[in-house]
């Protein structure tokens, strides 16, 4: 069916090219949301149109932004307002949810990577066996981790004796990190650990659980999330308001409103 914004046509080739930047579990549903977008996209031009308003210059494009763009950001600036968040809502936002500003844990670990591609059966049966064999000398005498990480790891941090030195959660992949929040200080991880880079024997070193921070360290954290968030309803509301007033034809809006 024809989509219609106010009697201006979105055509099925703009629709198409649109899906792409909105996955889904269907193609359907993709481009129902792609259509959405589009509409909201349009209905923005036609206000900035009707307001006549000129784009203003962005310091962060250097001239490079798009002029559509351009025109939908200077009516959300000058179209959505919001209040800076006072100190006393900055305050009230962290103490409801203190564990949110918190330093991260921090971590201290050494491993003996054998490495795999992921997409190598055989050399990942190989690395895993390789793996299996360390740990069963590192039962026996444990104090041979950092020899046999020099010996054996494809990691750089083999020169270290397979330490990794400090480092949090958000630096190494999931599939490490799972092993380290499961192990005790001191402890071999029984098995080897599967990643994307090979087999890992891990010994968990130390960790140190983060600490609340001072409501001043991250007050202006808070103060940009409120700002944000509230900055985000307003534009939904006001994108609400203009759907509301308009003629769309080919696309249910609903979910919009």
């Amino acid at each position: 069916m024809t989509i219609l914004v106010n009697g201006i046509e979105i055509g099925e080739a703009a629709v198409a090219r649109e899906v792409q930047y909105h996955p889904a579990p269907s193609l359907g549903e993709a481009r129902q949301l792609a259509a959405r977008a589009l509409v909201v996209r349009e209905l923005l031009l036609q206000e900035a149109h009707r307001l006549a308003l000129a784009p203003s210059a962005s310091d962060e494009d250097e001239g490079q932004e798009d002029p559509e763009d351009a025109m939908v950001r200077t009516l959300l600036e000058r179209a959505v307002t919001v209040p800076e968040p006072d100190e006393t809502r900055c305050r009230e936002a962290f103490e409801r949810h203190p564990e949110r500003y918190r330093s991260p844990d921090l971590y201290e670990a050494a491993h003996i990577l054998f490495p795999a591609p992921a997409t190598d059966a055989a050399a990942r049966e190989a690395a895993r066996r390789s793996a299996l064999e360390t740990l069963d000398l590192l039962r026996a005498a444990p104090q041979r981790f950092a020899e046999l990480a020099r010996e054996c790891s494809a990691c750089p941090s083999a020169a270290e004796g397979g330490s990794l030195g400090q480092f949090t959660a958000d630096q190494m992949v999931p599939e490490f990190m799972t092993v380290l929040d499961a192990i005790k200080p001191g402890d071999l991880c029984p098995e080897p650990t599967p990643t994307p880079f090979g087999y890992h024997v891990i010994r968990l070193d130390h960790r140190e659980a983060g600490r609340t921070l001072p409501f001043e360290r991250v007050r202006d954290n808070i103060s940009v999330e409120l700002y944000d968030r509230e900055w985000r309803q307003a534009v939904h509301c006001f994108i609400g308001q203009l759907v509301g007033r308009a003629r769309i034809e080919g696309v249910e809006m609903a979910a919009v409103q």
